[in-house]
């Protein structure tokens, strides 16, 4: 099959949550394409099982420039430092919305302050980490791509799961709403819904499970015969972020293996 080469040099990537799986997935990707790529994490050592090395220094050895900016989404102000801190290197080309929190509980069992911050990584460190980076680029007067990483909760429910399912529906329509919004800007806005991705292994997880998701026995067999992976992911943010995606805006681009068609 074919094969692609991708090239960001002289553009400026921000990746929040970059520092272990999908994001650190992807800024490894956008370094190997050149790009400057901040990495706007909470903590800058991954979690990744065998990750030697943290993302920054990681995009640089893969020949891009790689900057790492203590950031919790959390908290609008420090996303806008974040874009503000882009504009050491130019101001921002390509902003990747991917930090989040998962959470299994019942319902009945979700407290106030679980509900409130689950939403406040998962719903509003996107919709802030939207509306800063465009007002950055249209400031600039530049073009730009916004991506944002959904999941296949962002359509479908699980038992145990609405607290995040819901922050996930959000991030769809947050996608879709920007989208409409500043396509007069020429900025455009699409979302990543990854599947089961095997990815971060490690604290939390038991020795079965561990084994059963690198063994691909997830709850719910994939056409693909396989789990995720991190880089599966990160190939689909590179190609909405570039040109080859220049008539695509708002849409939830799914990485699932065929997880939804069954």
């Amino acid at each position: 099959m074919g094969s692609v080469e991708y090239n960001f040099t002289d553009e400026t990537v921000v990746i929040t949550g970059a520092s272990s799986g999908i994001g650190r997935a992807m800024a490894r990707e956008f370094g190997a394409a050149g790009a400057t790529v901040l990495n706007a994490d909470i903590q800058s050592e991954p979690k990744d099982i065998n990750a030697e090395m943290p993302t920054h220094e990681l995009v640089d050895e893969f020949g891009g420039t790689g900057v790492y900016l203590e950031t919790d989404v959390s908290e609008p102000a420090e996303i806008e430092a974040v874009i503000d801190a882009a504009g050491e290197y130019g101001g921002v080309d390509v902003m990747v919305n991917n930090a989040a929190l998962s959470a299994d509980s019942p319902m009945l069992e979700v407290t106030p302050a679980d509900f409130e911050r689950i939403h406040r990584v998962n719903v509003d460190g996107v919709f802030f980490g939207c509306q800063y980076a465009a007002n950055d680029m249209i400031e600039r007067g530049e073009s730009g791509a916004i991506i944002n990483t959904a999941s296949i909760s962002s359509n479908v429910t699980q038992f145990d799961q609405v607290q995040y399912d819901s922050t996930k529906g959000a991030v769809r329509m947050i996608t879709r709403g920007c989208a409409l919004e500043l396509a007069e800007y020429d900025i455009r806005v699409n979302a990543v819904a990854p599947g089961q991705i095997a990815t971060e292994f490690g604290k939390g997880w038991t020795d079965a499970a561990t084994r059963g998701a690198q063994e691909n026995e997830f709850i719910k067999p994939v056409p693909a015969g396989r789990a995720g992976t991190p880089a599966d992911v990160a190939g689909s943010a590179l190609f909405l972020a570039s040109d080859h995606a220049e008539y695509i805006t708002g849409e939830l681009l799914h990485v699932d293996g065929g997880w939804q068609i069954i």
